[in-house]
């Protein structure tokens, strides 16, 4: 639950197009196996879960690998400890509280809890969105000496709530466990039961999930939490003692139950509308800056290309979602090792298949019309000087252009050429970046042209392709 478990959702902006078949192909889904399968062995990950929604519904379920020490065949329904990703939930309960106007998310802590440093400054938005200054009671991504004992979120508000704040609230960004705890007991103080108890009677009950306290999901039907020291083996960990992750990442689940949440998401059931929007919009700090985080969310991309995201890190486990709500699309990762990054891997695998291309815009495709030609006139030994900027005029000398036409003439007339990725300005530039094969070789193109339809190439480097 440290701070590497926050996901950098920009990064896996996939770009969706609005139309997306609704079934996975046989070859799909073989991909998704081979993905799965290929990235445990390399990896050594005991046991990955996922969960795939494509068109606003589940369209794969399914578990790899040693779940356990029992034995057994994998479980598509066997409850990962999801860890952080707990927190959108937390989120979820103070945005139904205010909807039921008992609280509202701009109220200060000390109206519900005293004794908090700042508390009479933080707003319970602020705890939300990780902007309140509160110290990080777990940055660790090991369980450190005192969570072997068990323990009440009052006392780990005690010690870490009530030291001098990190930064005035709202001025800065900083991942914080020890404010979700501040928030989950403010839900249950202001909702009379205990947080699981809200969340399943609103939220888990409504939508047909299981859900569990993770410190009981331990031993019999529950996956084992793995780690490794090193390079060493794979060994069964010893879970923290109980209450450690309480509001901040209590719960474990299925892919499939978590899927469903995600599906809610997209089709904004459970919470009205607004409370998913409040969920999805970035937190700005005082100087303007966005946070790229909302409500217990990471918030990425633009336009029809937005991702909603969290990870989630127990102990022995690492879980990634990734929602991309325009294109009704989502992606569940469970695993249970926290020593290895295959959640990520397979999580942005998976998304590039349950993705749709991106639709080709009309520059992308002057532009793929313009390097073809540039191509084979290289291929031939004769580029056309017009086309090329200064800088490139300059690059391509006589020998340059020698070596292009002797390494490429013998590969023959290219049989595919394909833009491999979104173009993206840089210095004044629109940058993009083709895949062409020859038959069974194929190389990489690295472009730069001016920008507008017609644009001189002031790039056009080839590489060997993987």
């Amino acid at each position: 639950m440290s701070f590497r478990s926050v996901l950098l959702a920009a990064a896996l902006s996939v770009s969706p197009a609005a139309a997306i078949a609704q079934t996975l192909t046989p070859a799909e889904s073989a991909a998704i196996d081979s993905l799965v399968t290929t990235t445990l062995a390399k990896t050594g990950t005991p046991s990955a879960s996922i969960a795939v929604v494509r068109g606003g519904r589940i369209v794969l379920a399914k578990a790899y690998g040693k779940q356990s020490e029992t034995g057994g065949s994998p479980r598509a329904d066997a409850p990962y400890q999801i860890a952080s990703v707990s927190k959108q939930f937390t989120a979820a309960a103070l945005l139904l509280l205010e909807d039921d106007g008992k609280l509202s998310l701009d109220d200060t802590v000390a109206k519900y809890l005293p004794g908090i440093s700042g508390g009479d400054t933080i707003t319970l938005r602020q705890l939300l969105s990780h902007t309140a200054g509160l110290q990080d009671y777990w940055p660790q991504d090991y369980s450190f000496k005192a969570m072997a004992t068990p323990v009440e979120p009052q006392a780990i508000v005690d010690r870490w709530a009530k030291k001098p704040l990190d930064f005035a609230p709202g001025t800065q960004w900083q991942y914080s466990n020890t404010g979700y705890v501040v928030a989950g007991m403010i839900v249950e103080k202001v909702a009379g039961q205990p947080l699981l108890s809200f969340l399943q009677r609103r939220i888990f009950a409504p939508l047909g999930m299981t859900a569990v306290d993770q410190d009981i999901a331990i031993g019999g039907r529950y996956p084992t939490g793995y780690g490794r020291a090193a390079l060493g083996p794979m060994r069964p960990v010893v879970p923290a003692a109980h209450g450690w992750l309480f509001a901040a990442g209590e719960l474990a689940m299925s892919a499939t139950d978590l899927a469903r949440w995600d599906i809610a998401r997209m089709n904004r059931t459970i919470l009205p509308a607004d409370d998913w929007a409040a969920q999805e919009t970035p937190v700005t700090l005082k100087d303007g800056t966005s946070t790229g985080y909302g409500l217990g969310v990471s918030v990425g991309g633009t336009g029809d290309r937005r991702v909603v995201a969290h990870s989630g890190e127990a102990v022995g486990f690492l879980t990634q979602n990734v929602v991309y709500p325009d294109a009704k699309v989502a992606v569940v990762v469970l695993t249970n090792t926290w020593s290895s990054d295959a959640y990520r891997t397979i999580a942005s695998g998976i998304a590039k298949t349950a993705l749709p291309e991106t639709p080709a815009t009309a520059a992308d495709t002057a532009a793929l019309a313009g390097a073809r030609t540039l191509l084979d006139q290289l291929i031939a030994g004769r580029p056309d000087r017009a086309r090329l900027t200064d800088n490139a005029a300059y690059y391509f000398t006589n020998q340059v252009i020698a070596d292009y036409r002797t390494s490429l003439g013998p590969l023959g007339r290219p049989t595919a050429f394909v833009q491999t990725g979104p173009g993206a300005l840089r210095g004044g530039f629109v940058g993009r970046s083709y895949r062409v094969s020859f038959g069974d070789r194929a190389v990489a193109v690295s472009t730069f042209t001016e920008p507008g339809a017609n644009g001189r190439f002031e790039q056009f480097l080839i590489s060997p392709a993987d």
